[in-house]
């Protein structure tokens, strides 16, 4: 078990709002160390310049005063409690008067949040003078903004550039059928507004870049990451790192999240963590390789929550700790996250001093481009009804095959397919075809390389074909 250190309350702001702080066994000193190296801020609360204990301030071992001469020696074992006491004089903490009052329409509103004592007056007038950006009004972004309205976070940033599309649909629940090809911004808007009508809602109509980044970031107390994308997330750590914001993380893929908090004044930044991206196109988006739609809702609650934690300073946020979450086998698991003295961006002796050209970073324009002969749609059709001989490998996976298929076309999912060259004809033309066409041009890629001469790509992939050729087949 380890050291549970108590926090109080006159110190709790320097500690990012802990009330109590697990460590490593050890001295007293050593404990008081961790401490201070996780929450640099406490450390001139604590102690003087020659490491002595400030004179209003006492530290106690479970029930024992623990005087400086026994501090350095004196050692700790697993379960035993540490807790600071300082010299106290009462009265409010004077930056609560210049919190905003709450109106009668706003009391009755938040009722149920007033009368919660973790909460109260005091907490909602701190919700109603926060400022929070969230960075994409789609899977995340939707059920975070909904919640943080809800709960009466003053000020709501959005940043997005999208249009609402039906996919978008089975997640995105902000945004409605009426809202399909509307801006995301403006539908997202309304949407909170009426909600509730006593959040202000600044929208951003822009792609975060590094150009912008610390300009719209700089006004807001938190930043909560929704983006979907690798150059954005490390442009939004690395942001939040250079303006001493916290970043609310979430990140969803199939059936699978992640959240944490990273706020590298007091504790690990994203990079700490993934000090790289993985190469570009190993991670599929959720176009290619899914989401299941209620996840986004969870991760997304856990970010609103975490959100308002930080607001009021109460209870244990997730600074230095990342969650798991698989919806499958409904497991929820936690790991440390450590801070990196190597981070280039966060570390003992940063690198990254400036924001950087994030694409490049993240080898995005990088990828190898696939190239081959392409047939469209219309074509193709004209082919099938002129040679019988022609086959079409369909690529895609097996559950977008039972969405829809081109009739008479032959199934192998582009993981098999080296595995199964075997199966097809090379004396006989073949037409590679997926969902848009990126995923049959590695497919022709690989049968050029196996000496497959025939071989071409349809462009735009069954999409096209459903546009172009059949509207029957349905689209997805």
């Amino acid at each position: 078990m380890p050291v549970v250190i108590h926090i109080p309350t006159p110190l709790r702001a320097y500690a990012d709002g802990q009330e109590a702080v697990e460590l490593e066994p050890g001295t007293v000193a050593e404990v008081l160390d961790q401490l201070t190296s996780m929450y640099p801020k406490l450390r001139g609360h604590l102690f003087q310049q020659d490491r002595r204990l400030r004179s209003f301030v006492n530290v106690y071992l479970n029930d024992r005063d623990i005087r400086e001469l026994d501090r350095e020696n004196t050692a700790t074992a697993d379960g035993d409690e540490i807790s600071i006491v300082p010299s106290i004089a009462g009265g409010a903490a004077p930056v609560e008067t210049t919190l905003p009052g709450l109106s009668h329409d706003e009391v009755l509103r938040y009722s149920r949040h007033l009368i919660l004592p973790e909460v109260g007056l005091q907490g909602q007038r701190r919700l109603k003078d926060a400022r929070v950006v969230l960075i994409g009004a789609g899977g995340l972004g939707s059920p975070a903004s909904l919640y943080l309205a809800a709960a009466g976070v003053g000020t709501l940033g959005l940043v997005d550039f999208d249009v609402v599309d039906v996919t978008n649909l089975q997640r995105q629940i902000v945004h409605g059928t009426a809202a399909v090809g509307r801006s995301k911004l403006e539908s997202a808007k309304a949407r909170l507004e009426d909600l509730n009508p006593h959040v202000q809602v600044e929208t951003f109509d822009t792609r975060l870049t590094s150009e912008n980044a610390l300009e719209i970031l700089g006004g807001f107390d938190v930043v909560l990451d929704g983006t979907d994308n690798f150059p954005t997330r490390y442009l939004v750590n690395d942001a939040c790192v250079m303006l001493g914001k916290p970043n609310v993380y979430g990140s969803i893929f199939r059936f699978e999240g992640q959240a944490s908090v990273f706020h590298a004044e007091v504790g690990p930044c994203y990079r700490c963590l993934f000090s790289e991206p993985p190469p570009a196109g190993l991670v599929p988006s959720c176009a290619e390789g899914g989401v299941l739609g209620v996840l986004p809702g969870i991760i997304g609650s856990i970010q609103a929550l975490e959100t308002i934690k930080l607001i009021l300073g109460r209870g244990r946020t997730l600074i230095g700790r990342l969650i798991l979450f698989d919806a499958m086998q409904f497991t929820m698991r936690e790991l440390a996250v450590r801070k990196d003295p190597d981070c280039p961006v966060c570390g003992d002796n940063p690198t990254v001093t400036e924001l950087i050209d994030y694409q490049a970073f993240c080898g995005v324009g990088t990828e190898p481009q696939y190239q081959g002969p392409e047939v469209t749609a219309s074509e193709l059709a004209r082919e099938l009804e002129e040679n019988s001989d022609l086959v079409i490998i369909d690529v895609r996976e097996q559950p977008e095959w039972e969405i829809c298929h081109i009739e008479g076309s032959v199934l192998i999912p582009l993981g098999q397919l080296p595995d199964r060259l075997n199966e097809l004809d090379g004396h006989k033309e073949l037409v590679t075809h997926c969902h848009t066409g990126v995923r049959s041009m590695q497919a022709l890629e690989i049968l050029r390389a196996a000496g497959f001469s025939k071989v071409r790509s349809l462009a735009g992939g069954i999409d096209a074909w459903s546009i172009d050729v059949d509207p029957s087949v349905p689209r997805y």
